[in-house]
């Protein structure tokens, strides 16, 4: 039995944003003028945040400014220091050593028992913490401290390869915020290098720096000249708003994705590409349903311009989707050109028992093939057109598309309660780890899972359950295996290569994992 993500968190994942991040890297910039000691970063962000907690749904996004992890991502994708200067893990255990001198921003220094604490309380299920959920692994845990050695260790019920992808990620609260988790709405108990300080509903949100912080990714301090003491969040929903204020100097980092991306280019700005995959298609395959059919699924995949659906997707010269996942995520591999259905629509069609008479409707049985196709914009505001040309693609066979574009609750129903559909055209969640996606690939549907289109897929299963034997990376191969079964089956299609970017005015950072930045990498310039 494959084990999963209770459904609260998972769900939240993938209806949460509207295009998934994905992809990881530095910023490239012509900057060359002189720092600016002690300045002021003013950040534009999409939406506002009305908790701070970091394992709420809504604090998660913004915890690194104020929390740190036991370890961190560098921004090539590998692991370095945090507040742990080594560590070890097997499947079902992790051990991590935390580095001396570590304070939280209450002055109290963090000791073992207090991570393992943060560690026990953002895993207890019944606390409901669906942002600490997303990071955490799918699997029960345990922690024990020694403070004495000041070693953490923790033991998993079941073997799950990512601990310390996943355990070691965990924003860690300090005691004095588990004492009072209300409080951490409003505020920040943390080790990291800013704290909150002003909290306006709806923005904008300021944190200032920590002077005695020399803990950060790979040992970095808050010396170094650059360092912005004050960091300003504001809300901007508007791309085009930001883009105006990255030119005019209004904000001084920002995310832009979409059109407004090439009024950018060629401004002097600092640049940090983010992978994205735009677009997950999944096909209903519960009993009942026309599409529980394998070769039916098939047949309408190898229908379908896979290249033409990119464009749409992305707005201009698209790639097609390699993996469910985006560029830079753990295993990321191009599997679909190998694994995707390759034969003649047509002939397949009716090897699969459907017919066509003159320019009439497909049949079999005398049952018309129609197809429940939908969709929302509030997803990715290409999608309603991806789903057009995929509903036009398939009516040119003699299938009877009902395209249907819905409010994102509308559509989130019929994924998760009604089941009123063939086709969903949605979001990738943008999972970091191949383990992100099991539970909308296996398992039960709703209520009692994620696995809402009802995906049955033994090879998948085999070896997934492999894979979760098998510590970290070295898992690599069985995983991306397991999602070329999914290809072959046509359970779901990944629609197409895209990319936002973060730009800087005046300033250089680094970015990890779906553009994240690296606070303590931030540098204002003159």
């Amino acid at each position: 039995m494959l084990r999963r993500t209770p459904p609260v968190a998972l769900a939240a994942a993938l209806t949460a944003s509207a295009v998934a991040l994905g992809g990881c890297g530095g910023a490239t910039s012509s900057t060359s003028t002189h720092l600016v000691d002690r300045g002021t970063v003013r950040i534009a962000e999409s939406s506002e945040t009305p908790s701070f907690d970091p394992y709420s749904a809504f604090g998660a996004a913004q915890a690194h400014y104020a929390y740190d992890s036991l370890v961190n991502l560098a921004p090539d994708g590998t692991l370095v220091t945090g507040l742990a200067s080594s560590w070890q893990a097997t499947t079902t255990t992790a051990t991590f050593t935390l580095r001396p001198g570590v304070t939280c921003s209450d002055g109290t220094p963090l000791t073992a028992s207090a991570v393992a604490r943060a560690l026990t309380y953002a895993g207890n299920p019944g606390n409901q913490l669906a942002g600490a959920r997303t990071v955490l692994p799918n699997v029960p845990f345990t922690a024990s401290a020694d403070d004495g050695t000041g070693r953490v260790s923790t033991t998993t019920a079941a073997p799950f390869p990512f601990l310390v992808r996943t355990i070691g990620l965990l924003p860690i609260v300090c005691p004095a915020g588990l004492d009072r988790p209300g409080s951490l709405d409003r505020a920040t108990q943390g080790t990291g290098p800013y704290v909150l300080t002003r909290y306006t509903p709806g923005g904008p949100y300021e944190f200032t720096v920590r002077d005695d912080y020399s803990w950060g990714p790979a040992g970095a301090t808050t010396t170094h000249p650059g360092l912005p003491a004050r960091i300003v969040i504001s809300v901007v929903p508007q791309s085009s708003t930001v883009a105006n204020l990255l030119l005019t100097g209004g904000v001084d980092i920002a995310g832009v994705s979409g059109p407004d991306r090439a009024r950018l280019t060629g401004h002097g700005l600092t640049t940090a590409d983010v992978a994205t995959v735009v677009g997950l298609t999944f096909f209903n395959q519960r009993p009942g349903r026309v599409l529980a059919d394998r070769e039916l699924r098939r047949a309408l995949v190898a229908a379908l311009d896979r290249r033409g659906l990119a464009n749409v997707a992305v707005g201009g010269t698209g790639s097609p989707a390699g993996d469910f996942g985006a560029e830079g995520a753990v295993c990321h591999a191009a599997l679909a050109d190998a694994n995707l259905p390759a034969r003649n629509a047509v002939e397949a069609l009716r090897d699969a028992g459907w017919t066509r008479s003159a320019d009439g409707p497909l049949t079999k049985d005398g049952r018309m093939l129609r197809l429940r196709l939908i969709t929302s914009p509030d997803l990715g505001p290409t999608l309603p057109s991806v789903a057009e040309l995929m509903a036009r693609e398939w009516t040119e066979l003699g299938v009877e598309v009902d395209l249907v574009t819905e409010s994102l609750p509308a559509l989130v129903n019929a994924m998760y309660r009604s089941a009123d559909f063939d086709v969903v055209v949605g979001s990738t969640p943008g999972f970091a780890l191949p383990v992100g996606f099991i539970p909308f690939f296996s398992g039960s549907t709703p209520a009692q899972g994620l696995n809402f289109a009802g995906v049955t897929n033994p090879e998948y299963d085999a070896l997934v359950t492999k894979a979760l034997g098998e510590t970290d990376t070295t898992g690599c191969g069985t995983w991306n295996r397991a999602a070329a079964a999914l290809f072959r089956s046509a359970d779901a299609l990944p629609i197409a290569e895209g990319r936002s970017s973060v730009y800087g005015y005046r300033t250089t950072f680094a970015t990890t994992f779906g553009g994240r930045l690296v606070p303590t990498s931030i540098r204002l310039h003159q």
